[in-house]
């Protein structure tokens, strides 16, 4: 009995911390049913599929589904819930295995006098998503469907987010399409409320020291996120968190920096991959040089450019007077991560094979040996992965919606 009463008077301690991989920008492209959701998207992307290819094959506990304001999803979850496959977590999230879903929404607005930008919305439960939904329904014109416009102010869309206790992010801040600033405006307190954002996500041809240009975004936390159109694409960028256990709660706390919740680390595409990251010619193909006026091609002299993330990147913080990059101490540290299927000579068999062996593609990419994997991958390929830990790879740039790749050795 005095055993029992010690453990009865002992207080609890703070509750242990834990690595969470997190990929919190993921797409729907159909319903259960068939559903068109994503247009753009694979079929194969429901909200089942994307949590089972997350838990079993890629090793990620915290996603994030973007397109939940869509009642077609919303059927899929509620079904999913009635036959026990999946729960809600008690932190918030629906809860598939070891990994928790959170759910979201991808925005389009334009503000009157500036251009589109897509912002992210992830709101505590079900319940609040439903309600969300309902406002939604009121100001956009198929609320169904993916990233559709909605017809009211930002700060309207932030405020209403915020009133259901959510987290408000600038998705893919600078890429050339739809985004805060790379089409949309040249600060963020042109069309939003700066204490009404938790967070902005970079996008895939950016990373933390070129975002380090923009004084804008000295007060936010970075996330790193996939923006997938595929199962495949499934952790391409990804975040380390610090949590007790993935939630909406825990995320919310580590984007505030509480109680030792963090993000640890930014796992992402060296920018040169990224497929907007130098500007490209419309007119005959070529990337711009980096001497270039930004006007006009270099090549064959025509305006028609789509603009690079790294050119804009560069006007904005001409713009503010930065000279160089600001990158606080406390930053998370940003790891040029390449994916599996950018490392050549790892197709759909050998993953097969490193999946059979290391169990995850996180368990490939951050700790199997080199040895282990030139036993299974050969020894190209394992000391392709190890290089590209240690972001050692050769890259050539991307541009114009066109991905970059990694260069083979000599």
């Amino acid at each position: 009995m005095n055993g029992q009463a010690d453990t009865a008077g002992r207080a609890e301690g703070p509750a242990p911390l834990r690595r969470v991989f997190a990929d919190l920008h993921l797409h729907i492209g159909r319903t259960e049913r068939g559903e068109p959701v994503k247009i753009s998207g694979s079929r194969d992307l429901t909200f089942r599929n994307i949590a089972h290819e997350a838990a079993v094959r890629k090793g990620i506990s915290l996603l994030g589904v973007i397109d939940c304001q869509s009642p077609g999803v919303q059927e899929d979850i509620e079904a999913l819930l009635d036959r026990g496959e999946m729960t809600e977590a008690e932190g918030g999230g629906i809860r598939y295995r070891d990994t928790v879903i959170l759910l979201g929404a991808e925005i389009e607005v334009r503000d009157a006098g500036f251009g589109p930008a897509h912002h992210l919305v992830f709101l505590p439960d079900l319940a609040a998503m439903r309600d969300f939904t309902g406002w939604l329904a009121k100001h956009m014109r198929n609320v169904r469907l993916s990233s559709q416009r909605l017809y009211a102010p930002s700060r309207e869309l932030q405020a209403e987010a915020k009133g259901r206790g959510g987290l408000f992010v600038p998705a893919h801040v600078f890429t050339p399409h739809k985004s805060l600033f790379g089409s949309c405006s040249d600060r963020l307190a042109d069309t939003l409320d700066p204490g009404l954002v938790d967070a902005v996500e970079l996008g895939l041809s950016s990373d933390t020291r070129m975002a380090g240009c923009v004084p804008d975004l000295d007060r936010y936390p970075f996330l790193t996120n996939s923006d997938a159109h595929s199962l495949a694409k499934i952790g391409r960028e990804y975040n380390e968190l610090r949590l007790a256990e993935p939630s909406f709660r825990e995320l919310a706390m580590a984007l505030r920096g509480e109680e030792g919740r963090a993000i640890a680390a930014n796992y992402g595409l060296n920018p040169v991959l990224g497929k907007y990251h130098r500007t490209f010619c419309l007119n005959c193909g070529s990337l711009a040089e980096a001497d270039g006026d930004g006007e006009r091609c270099a090549q064959c002299g025509s305006p028609k450019q789509v603009r690079g993330v790294l050119d804009r990147i560069l006007e904005l913080a001409e713009r503010a007077g930065r000279v160089e990059s600001v990158v606080p101490e406390d930053r998370p540290k940003y790891v040029y991560q390449v994916p599996l299927e950018f490392v050549p000579g790892i197709g759909r068999k050998t993953l097969d094979k490193l999946l059979a062996r290391f169990g995850t593609e996180m368990a490939i990419l951050h700790d199997a040996p080199e040895a282990e994997l030139a036993e299974t991958a050969g020894a190209q390929a394992a000391a392709m992965i190890v290089s590209a830990r240690l972001g050692g790879l050769r890259l050539q740039a991307g541009g114009g919606g066109r991905y970059g790749k990694v260069v083979q050795p000599d």
